[in-house]
């Protein structure tokens, strides 16, 4: 085995080693740390998927040498170190871009805390990428959901408080679906390792005697991981959750958390059930039912918002709706497009929510739409990543968030009775997005109205370099795709190969 192959593991290790070492260091050395693993994460990824794409080679890498049922295992492939490498770098330019607001909005005695927080949830997300193991998928699930809300809850308000509780209730509602699921899974087939579910998955399917309790487990597993991606309607959570956060925490509750669910998924339907058994069950047609009435529903809801931070949160659930539809459309190429939504929107919501908060510094800290107008000759370097970021949510060409609605488009003149409403959700969602994300883009440009006192701010590099370097990544995404789609496809390949 090359020493490359051992990174996944080294990367989930170091994280839980840095959360104690942090826990003990306080807030100056504990933020040094985890910029500093954020940064070794980043390395170590990409040299899993050069080596991985490179060699073209899947390989599952069995931690104490035990075999199935008593081993564990973690997989690598090109998708797995692919997705760890895309949330390293949100995270690490979330925390560099967010820290003067970490600083301001969380007390002194908390900051370590949340450096702890940040830890485990990157060592929770590596894990939910890298793992071969249903059940450690679960364990890392709970951890995901601990120390989300505690970023979450970090910034010390009662209305903060609040959506904690309510994120904590729906994140634990979910939690408990999926893990009912595994147990119906478990009692089905008596394994917990990805493949020998795979392979006993499909002779199960096969023999016809167990397949209303394996499609008991499936929906019981999607939908739990439904409600904890945000998925319509059970997204209520979400947009008091991301808009209460401190601008770091929202970046990553938005940009990652939910995107590592929904990774899960996929890799739960290619790598443990099948793809043929779960579209066999049927849930996927409720996934794109759901995801479709998110991408609209969510979208009149952040028309109506009046809080620029709840209108961005609104967009999130309208935009995981795409990422559920493509899971939903039932075919490699939506499962493709789905990937593709997940990196544009990791990219460019996670610049949204910076420059938002920018823009609201530049507005005396307000958020409403009234406030807000002019905002962007106050401090023009956040007008111009919100409206690069709000033109990408539209899929104007030549943004990241183009590419996958082209291939969602394309995609669905090849489905069946699926084909007209997935059509028709595109077009309006992609109108409703124009009413609200435009207007919005249009709004902090106008003249500033008279007797208003906000003056022009000066600037902040170190908080904006970071917004532009995820705009120079989504521009290099919607430019220039197609590295990006071959590595997708090399991964899907190598997904059914295993």
């Amino acid at each position: 085995m090359s020493f490359v192959q051992n990174f996944p593991f080294f990367s989930i290790i170091l994280c839980l080693l840095c959360a104690v070492v942090t826990f003990v260091a306080g807030d100056r050395w504990g933020r040094r740390l985890t910029v500093a693993l954020l940064s070794v994460s980043i390395v170590l990824q990409g040299c899993v998927l050069w080596f991985c794409a490179h060699n073209n080679i899947s390989y599952a890498y069995m931690m104490g040498h035990f075999p199935a049922p008593w081993g564990n295992e973690i997989m690598a492939g090109v998708l797995e170190p692919l997705m760890a490498l895309v949330f390293s770098v949100v995270m690490l330019l979330s925390v560099l871009g967010g820290m003067r607001h970490i600083e301001h909005d969380i007390g002194d005695g908390s900051r370590a805390l949340y450096w702890v927080m940040v830890d485990l949830t990157l060592v929770s997300l590596l894990a939910l990428c890298y793992t071969n193991d249903i059940f450690t998928g679960y364990v890392f699930i709970e951890i995901c959901t601990i120390a989300s809300c505690g970023i979450l809850c970090a910034r010390e308000s009662g209305r903060t408080l609040l959506a904690s509780m309510r994120y904590m209730v729906f994140s634990l509602v979910g939690s408990g679906l999926f893990f009912i699921g595994v147990v119906y899974l478990y009692s089905v087939t008596g394994q917990l390792l990805f493949p020998q579910l795979l392979e006993t998955v499909g002779a199960v399917w096969q023999n016809g005697a167990y397949r209303p309790a394996v499609t008991i487990a499936v929906g019981l597993i999607s939908t739990g991981l439904a409600i904890k991606s945000g998925l319509f309607p059970f997204h209520t959570w979400l947009p008091e959750a991301h808009s209460q956060a401190s601008v770091a925490s929202s970046c990553i509750l938005s940009g990652v958390i939910v995107k590592g669910y929904a990774f899960l998924l996929i890799k739960i339907i290619y790598r443990a059930i099948g793809p043929a058994v779960y579209y066999a069950t049927g849930v996927q047609n409720i996934l794109l039912v759901l995801g479709l009435g998110g991408m609209v529903i969510c979208s009149v809801s952040a028309i109506r918002a009046r809080h620029l931070k709840v209108m961005v949160a609104y967009s999130s659930a309208a935009q995981i709706g795409y990422i559920f539809m493509g899971i939903g459309m039932g075919t490699q190429v939506g499962m493709l497009a789905a990937i593709l939504q997940v990196i544009n929107h990791a990219l460019t919501k996670s610049m949204l929510f910076l420059s938002a908060v920018q823009l609201s510094d530049a507005s005396q800290r307000h958020m409403d739409f009234p406030h807000l107008r002019g905002a962007g000759h106050r401090d023009p370097a956040a007008g111009i990543l919100f409206t690069a970021g709000a033109l990408s949510m539209v899929g104007v060409p030549l943004f990241a968030g183009f590419i996958p609605k082209l291939y969602f488009a394309q995609e669905a003149f090849s489905l069946g009775w699926q084909r007209w409403p997935v059509l028709l959700a595109l077009v309006a969602s992609t109108v409703l997005n124009v009413l609200y994300f435009l207007y919005t883009a249009v709004l902090i440009w106008l003249p500033q109205e008279e007797g208003c006192t906000c003056r022009r701010i000066k600037a902040h590099w170190d908080e904006k370099l970071p917004a532009f370097v995820l705009l120079a990544l989504g521009l290099a995404m919607g430019i220039h795709s197609a590295p990006l789609t071959a590595l997708l496809r090399q991964g899907f390949a190598l997904f059914s190969r295993y």
